[in-house]
């Protein structure tokens, strides 16, 4: 009997052709996956996303995800630029609080026209989806900085002080408060220069805060006077933002303990250890100034964010000047050459101090 040389083809599936952030290699991925739905890419095992096109823009990955929705990378097809797009998440729709709070962080961002404060360029809704389209920074965030080198530079972190610090002030004049000032919210672009994202919680500066409900904020870097309930000014996002520094510059978060709970007790209780007690390297002039703008009394904290730039700017130039006095040790300091044999005793020649 002929066995037949007929092989039954299984219908193969369809596939898609996407580029990898992760390792920037092309790679094919399953062309039934639904838009925004991930995979791991074959070559290094990263995010793999199913493009999706949102009126003219074009999802290709996720960037981070929060509590009211997701921000992916994105290319505007029309102005042929990458972008970053938030999604509001779908259940949010229905909730009324939610929904306020998404549209406030819109208004908020596009209030803000400032170097470190990430951009708003367009907010929509499409059916019943709302987005916010904003200023692309993809060099990683101050967060991933500390995981990555547990401590930052001090001429870094004096630099991003001061700018972030100018940030908030900008929002300030427009009565707007961040309320979740951290690591994770300081961004940086492709020139490394910092980006205050995330107004999620942002506040009107004269209207209060109702704490009847509920505390927001990271324990972390969190104020005493919001864990007091007392009324909240600017000084909280000035206390949050030393905190941050303090961070970036320690490796070490301001108060550390097994438990949250400890940690909040901490800021309300127990004393601040200075910066330079912790690294011995950092300058006297930073860590005084992270110290008074951590202060757990408002009123003793710096009275108004020029005065603390000004303290981050004379830290920074006291730093440069030391830095420019004592030679690097990686080009260490020529030797004098040797005085000229005499008859006579030399004339001149001294050891200047330093």
């Amino acid at each position: 009997m002929p066995v037949s040389s007929e092989v039954e083809e299984t219908p193969s599936k369809p596939l898609k052709l996407v580029n990898c952030i992760s390792c920037g290699a092309n790679a094919f991925i399953p062309g039934d996956l639904r838009p925004l739905e991930i995979t791991a890419c074959s070559k290094c095992g990263g995010e793999l996303m199913m493009p999706m096109m949102l009126e003219h823009f074009e999802l290709n990955s996720r960037i981070a995800a929060g509590g009211m929705g997701t921000v992916y990378r994105a290319t505007d097809t029309v102005l042929k630029r990458d972008v970053a797009i938030k999604l509001m998440q779908s259940e949010l729709v229905e909730d009324e609080e939610g929904l306020e709070a998404f549209y406030a962080e819109a208004r908020a961002m596009a209030q803000l026209n400032h170097t470190n404060i990430i951009h708003v360029y367009q907010f929509g809704q499409l059916n019943d989806q709302l987005y916010l389209v904003m200023e692309l920074a993809l060099a990683g965030s101050l967060d991933r900085l500390i995981d990555q080198h547990r401590t930052v530079s001090e001429l870094q972190v004096l630099d991003v002080g001061i700018k972030i610090a100018s940030a908030l002030d900008t929002a300030l004049k427009q009565k707007l408060l961040h309320r979740d000032i951290k690591p994770g919210n300081i961004l940086f672009n492709a020139d490394n220069e910092p980006k205050l994202v995330d107004f999620g919680l942002v506040a009107k500066a004269e209207a209060g805060v109702d704490y009847s409900q509920q505390i927001w904020g990271t324990p972390y870097y969190i104020a005493p006077e919001k864990l007091r309930r007392e009324p909240e000014t600017f000084l909280a996002d000035m206390y949050s933002l030393a905190g941050t520094l303090y961070h970036a510059i320690t490796g070490h978060t301001p108060f550390e303990a097994p438990e949250i709970d400890d940690v909040v007790l901490a800021h309300l209780n127990k004393p601040l250890t200075p910066p330079r007690k912790r690294v011995q390297s950092i300058t006297g002039p930073t860590s005084d100034a992270i110290v008074l703008a951590m202060n757990k009394t408002p009123a003793k904290r710096y009275q108004s964010y020029d005065e603390f730039i000004m303290a981050l700017t004379a830290a920074r130039s006291q730093l440069l000047r030391s830095q420019l006095a004592s030679p690097s040790p990686s080009r260490p300091r020529r030797p004098k050459p040797a005085a000229p044999k005499e008859t006579t005793p030399s004339k001149g020649w001294f050891r200047r101090g330093k």
